[in-house]
């Protein structure tokens, strides 16, 4: 889960990273008071908002109302912006590129730092990138920071500095879940402080339930995938209108290429894993009876996951939530004989082919 800069930074100064100063708004009116030149930037989830315009300077409330006006509404890679962040401008003497990630050919993090950061990293010449691999049960140790200083040729006072930060960055990567935490750039000031003047903040997906509140600092989210993260379930927001509820990514892959074969497009899709866990199994039918879908398609393997059990979730939240949206089950695997005959009782069509059942949704479909 890509964390929105704002929200990264809040992690930042929870860990200790310095950041600038700033508040976010979703409205021009919402700017009040400036006191110093400000910084007013786009929040996406994407790289580039810079070039694409999305990065303005102001120096008075109307300076500012006028760029957060000009920023608002803005698509950018993609991506509308809906919120922009109002900062201190910094008086920059050097920008340092840092980061934090996984290196899975070593399988370890890996500490990357180059002399020169910011908006053309990219280009960087390989004499300027520096990297270390950092054992998870030992973090960075101080010789790798006095080592990063050298070859960054920083004066002691910022050097000092940096041994901080890059202690409190690794504490983040680790306690968060991180698969990847980038300062781009970490700005040297003319007065001699290190400060994060921007912050990049990737979570393991799978991890997010370790740390509640994180969703809401999810960019882009609707509030049907708000609520399918916050039961802790896996959804995709396709452009189709034959839900899918399969329990794994390599299935529903199958399921969605059947469905295609058979005129029909997906939309909705819900992963429960490998849970028969009945009230899982609600939830997911829940959220799905929100998505507005011409049918559901359950498409359930029942390995490790008993299909009896996802048939008394179906079944129960079907009579739980009421609803009428027409519904196609494909069971096999374990108990999938009692599962099919419990469906069938209740008038949910169940097949034990896939073919057959991609073919029943479409057709309930309207295709």
């Amino acid at each position: 889960m890509k964390l929105a800069e704002h929200a990264g930074k809040d992690l930042f100064r929870r860990y200790g990273i310095p950041v600038p100063e700033g508040f976010l708004v979703k409205d021009p009116s919402e700017i009040t008071i400036i006191e110093t030149p400000m910084v007013v930037k786009a929040q996406v989830p994407v790289g580039g908002r810079g070039k694409a315009g999305g990065i303005r300077f102001a120096s008075t409330v109307e300076q500012a109302r006028s760029a957060a006006k000009d920023i608002l509404g803005m698509d950018i890679a993609g991506n509308v912006v809906s919120e922009v962040l109002i900062e201190e401008r910094l008086s920059i003497d050097r920008e340092i590129y840092v980061s934090l990630s996984v290196d899975r050919s070593r399988r370890l993090p890996l500490l990357m730092m180059i002399k020169e950061g910011g908006m053309e990293v990219e280009s960087a010449p390989p004499a300027q990138i520096t990297s270390w691999p950092i054992h998870p049960f030992v973090g960075i140790p101080s010789y790798v920071c006095r080592n990063a200083a050298s070859k960054l040729i920083l004066d002691p006072q910022p050097a000092a500095q940096l041994e901080a930060i890059l202690s409190n960055l690794w504490r983040l990567f680790w306690e968060m879940d991180c698969e990847l935490v980038e300062i781009n750039p970490l700005v040297k000031t003319f007065d001699g402080r290190l400060i994060a003047a921007d912050a990049k903040v990737v979570i393991d997906e799978d991890a997010v339930y370790r740390h509640p509140g994180l969703i809401e600092a999810a960019p882009n989210l609707t509030w049907l995938e708000r609520e399918a993260r916050e039961k802790g379930l896996a959804m995709v927001l396709l452009d189709g209108d034959v839900g899918v509820l399969a329990n794994g990514a390599g299935l529903t892959m199958a399921t969605l290429d059947n469905l295609a074969l058979h005129g029909a497009k997906g939309g909705v899709f819900l992963d429960l894993g490998g849970t028969d866990d009945e009230k899982v199994v609600e939830a997911a039918l829940a959220i799905m009876s929100k998505a507005g879908q011409r049918v559901i398609l359950v498409n359930i393997f029942g390995g490790i996951t008993k299909c009896d059990t996802v048939a008394e979730g179906l079944i129960s939240a079907k009579d739980k939530l009421r609803f009428e949206t027409p519904m196609v089950v494909r069971v096999r695997g374990v108990n999938e004989e009692q599962a099919r005959r419990m469906l069938a009782e209740r008038g949910i069509a169940a097949s034990r082919d896939l073919d057959e059942a991609c073919q029943k949704a479409a057709a309930l479909g309207g295709v």
